[in-house]
């Protein structure tokens, strides 16, 4: 969900520059903004350093300090584990970030300021993507839940986001959005997958097994290098601002939503996803069963909020409705061939697979 506009920051090349040598004792040579949803990201090249990401958070959520430090150590204990994820630099006083009072047009905010790792590859949503790609998003996704759940660090509570619309755990928030939809057709499927969502998730959540999500491994959040004439491999995973204490199957279930908005074949896509993340996690029946209205309640998320945010960010438009785009017609067609009809192609593709 998006913050205020005035929360986002806004920061001038100068600042970056500024910002740069004085919390990390580096030269900036070349700076380029990177798109963002709530905050500002800039690939910045340091003169005998190299590649980095100077990211910084909006004022809304530089207050959890907490949080963000969940968040940064559990890149670091991913990139320990060999997952392609980013590493945090230290400060020149040793701190993992640093909270800056800075004026970005809104009088004097305070923003937390991050230098990560430069991943190099190009998003997923640029290619297309293959079965075995698929299937390796799957397995990724799975494992990483996997290495977060033996994280330890004394702010894991703060995973616990109470509230936070972007959780499967918290499909209903989006009765209090949902006027944003009056007089789109697209709000009565809405209604719907919310009610399935009370009566056939819901139940369900005891038997559901717990871990840490992502929740965010869509296709521009993941990142491919070539590896031969016709393959690509995973060589990046970017953005944790969506972190949150879930379900091994709510993972599952964003990483299908999201393979599915550029695929070509997007019912095909999720016995390929489910294919990979059993191979590291099976599903029980309960998760199994609850899986496709999960799929639902995720682009029924991801419609209503980014429509809600344009109202905040008009000019941020185009970077805001890239899911909306294809998701409404995704999300139509789950809905009208039903449930029955979508897991026969996605279970009996995972078999065939």
């Amino acid at each position: 969900m998006s913050v205020k506009k005035a929360s986002k920051p806004n920061l001038s090349h100068s600042q970056v520059t500024e910002l740069t040598a004085r919390l990390f004792g580096l030269t900036v040579s070349t700076i380029h903004p990177l798109p963002s949803y709530d905050d500002q990201n800039f690939h910045v090249v340091c003169v005998d350093a190299g590649d980095f990401v100077l990211k910084v958070m909006n004022s809304t959520d530089s207050e959890n300090m907490k949080l963000l430090e969940v968040q940064t150590h559990s890149m670091n204990l991913l990139q320990q584990n060999g997952l392609p994820a980013q590493k945090a630099l230290c400060t020149v006083t040793g701190k993992m970030m640093s909270l800056e009072e800075l004026d970005c047009g809104y009088g004097l905010q305070k923003y937390l300021v991050r230098l990560l790792t430069y991943l190099p590859g190009t998003p997923m949503a640029k290619i297309t993507c293959t079965p075995q790609l698929l299937y390796e998003t799957g397995k990724m996704g799975a494992m990483l839940d996997k290495i977060l759940l033996s994280m330890e660090h004394e702010n894991l509570g703060a995973l616990q986001r109470e509230n936070f619309i972007w959780s499967l755990s918290c499909v209903p928030l989006i009765n209090d959005y949902l006027h944003v939809m009056d007089g789109d057709p697209m709000q009565l499927i809405i209604r719907g997958v919310l009610d399935q969502y009370r009566n056939q998730v819901i139940p369900k959540l005891p038997s559901f097994r717990k871990c840490i999500n992502h929740g965010d491994l869509n296709d521009h959040n993941i990142l491919v290098k070539q590896d031969g004439p016709s393959c690509y491999r995973i060589s990046g995973i970017l953005d944790f601002g969506d972190m949150s204490s879930g379900y091994f199957v709510f993972e599952l279930a964003i990483t299908i939503m999201y393979m599915m908005i550029e695929s070509r074949n997007p019912l095909e896509v999720g016995g390929q996803v489910i294919t990979g993340f059993e191979s590291i996690f099976p599903l029980n029946s309960d998760e199994r069963d609850a899986l496709y209205t999960l799929v639902l309640s995720r682009f029924s998320q991801s419609l209503v909020y980014a429509r809600s945010a344009v109202l905040q960010q008009p000019e941020n438009e185009e970077y805001l409705m890239i899911t909306a785009k294809n998701g409404t017609r995704l999300l139509q067609l789950l809905w009208e061939k039903g449930k029955e009809e979508v897991e026969k192609a996605w279970f009996e593709g995972a078999a065939n697979i």
